[in-house]
């Protein structure tokens, strides 16, 4: 898993802004499901994911085409000078003989005047015009084709799937990003009215003579700083804003709801680890893509196999006009032809590409053993990390609400000049340190809940 993690440092605080998630509580927020089904919709790599999906989709088509039968026009017209010539003396034989039979019959029954053969081998003004058919009547490659598409089809939908969980996760967790933001200016904005108050208290002090200048300084030197880390809180804002737009494909800076059900949320009770495990292995479709990628190899085998054994069968035909000069008289034919196609040898290759496919069978059930492996260990570190950080969230409760109670003891002490102003700001910066830690912890258990439910694939 990774995380973006934005801080801002405040008195020796890290304060992490957020953390990629899946919005999975027991009690779904409205707000951000309807914007993970406008990214579903929306999302620029989602879109790239079903144009991939069409592409494949196309492919299986082409394999489907292959079962029809093919009907060609084939016109083509040769002319030829120079080449080979077959010359033969037939007028040279055949001549005398019949004028030598003519003599005895005292007839003119037999031809004298039979020219010598001396014809171009190549065709001269020679033309052959045709329709042809051709059907695969038993065809292993056509066959398996198709079977091996079809997989590959179902392994590319799959993947979508995986990229829709992904997204689910990563919008869910860039609008937390965005509602910790907010948490931050707000908290920073309470402690700026609280530090103002503070300065206008030791002014009036001052001007009173019951304290020294150096208090009004120190009171808005606090002020100053706090004024920074609300300024980089401000930034922070509009860049989560900004993301968050751009998953959803629309304008960076349109105005996003708020759900501030999500910053009341309370520890969850825990769940069975067992369980979530195998949920998870029936339900990611990482492993339902390398499923399908496995039958395809599978197939690849037996398609294999087949060609090694198996002959093809094909019937066809033509029919037609062909002779010399583009004419269409007393040149029509017709031919029917069946035919079979079978390769005896042809020096082991059919024997290394069925080794060849069994190798990637073996090769994609490693990696699907690998990735149930992954898979379990994925929902663990999720399952545990959910349970620190509702432990973490009891603890900063606890710890917020003790150093709250603690300020208001010294902010009274101190208007009734019972109090050192050191001692004012360390419990104000105490107070304000536990304030974003219970923020973080709040918005972790967001964080935290989204991770196990992708890693368990729940919708």
């Amino acid at each position: 898993m990774k995380f973006i993690l934005r801080r801002i440092r405040y008195l020796g605080l890290l304060f992490p802004l957020t953390a990629l998630a899946q919005p999975s509580l027991n009690g779904k927020s409205p707000i951000v499901e309807s914007y993970i089904r406008e990214g579903l919709t929306n999302n620029l790599a989602l879109r790239q994911e079903s144009l991939e999906i069409g592409r494949v989709t196309e492919s299986l088509n082409q394999a489907k085409s292959l079962f029809y039968p093919r009907i060609a026009f084939n016109p083509t017209y040769s002319v030829a000078a120079g080449g080979r010539r077959l010359e033969f003396p037939v007028g040279d034989l055949l001549n005398p003989a019949y004028k030598t039979l003519n003599q005895l019959t005292g007839s003119d029954n037999f031809p004298t005047n039979i020219q010598n053969v001396n014809q171009l081998l190549a065709p001269n003004n020679f033309h052959d015009t045709k329709f042809s058919v051709s059907y695969a009547i038993f065809n292993t490659d056509i066959q398996y084709n198709y079977l091996i598409q079809k997989q590959l089809l179902s392994a590319q939908e799959a993947r979508k799937r995986v990229v829709e969980n992904e997204l689910r996760y990563t919008i869910a967790t860039a609008y937390y990003q965005y509602l910790q933001t907010l948490e931050a200016i707000r908290i920073f904005e309470s402690a700026r009215t609280v530090l103002n108050e503070l300065a206008r208290l030791n002014e009036k002090l001052v001007s009173n003579n019951v304290a020294t200048k150096e208090v009004v300084t120190s009171a808005r030197y606090e002020v100053s700083k706090v004024d920074q880390q609300l300024a980089v809180a401000q930034k922070n804002r509009e860049t989560a804003q900004a993301y968050f737009n751009f998953l959803l494909n629309r304008d960076l800076t349109t105005a996003i709801d708020v759900d501030s059900s999500l910053t009341k949320i309370l520890p969850e009770s825990k769940e069975n680890l067992p369980d979530l495990q195998q949920t998870a292995l029936h339900g990611r479709q990482e492993l339902t893509q390398l499923g399908q990628s496995l039958e395809a190899a599978q197939t690849a085998v037996r398609l294999n196999e087949a060609n090694a054994k198996i002959p093809n069968l094909y019937v066809g035909g033509s029919t037609g006009f062909q002779g010399f000069g583009y004419t269409f008289q007393n040149q029509a034919y017709v031919v029917a032809q069946v035919g079979l196609q079978w390769d005896l040898f042809r020096g082991y290759e059919k024997r290394s590409k069925i080794q060849q496919a069994k190798i990637q069978t073996n090769a994609l059930q490693t990696r699907i053993a690998e990735a149930q492996r992954q898979i379990q260990l994925q929902v663990l570190q999720a399952y545990y990390d959910l349970d620190a950080a509702n432990q973490s969230l009891v603890a900063t409760q606890s710890g917020m609400t003790n150093a709250d109670q603690s300020f208001r003891v010294v902010d009274s002490k101190y208007r009734n000049g019972q109090a050192l102003l050191i001692e004012f700001l360390r419990y104000q910066n105490d107070r304000l340190t536990a304030q974003l830690q219970h923020s973080v912890a709040r918005m972790d258990v967001l964080v935290k809940r989204a991770a196990l439910d992708r890693a368990v694939a729940v919708q």
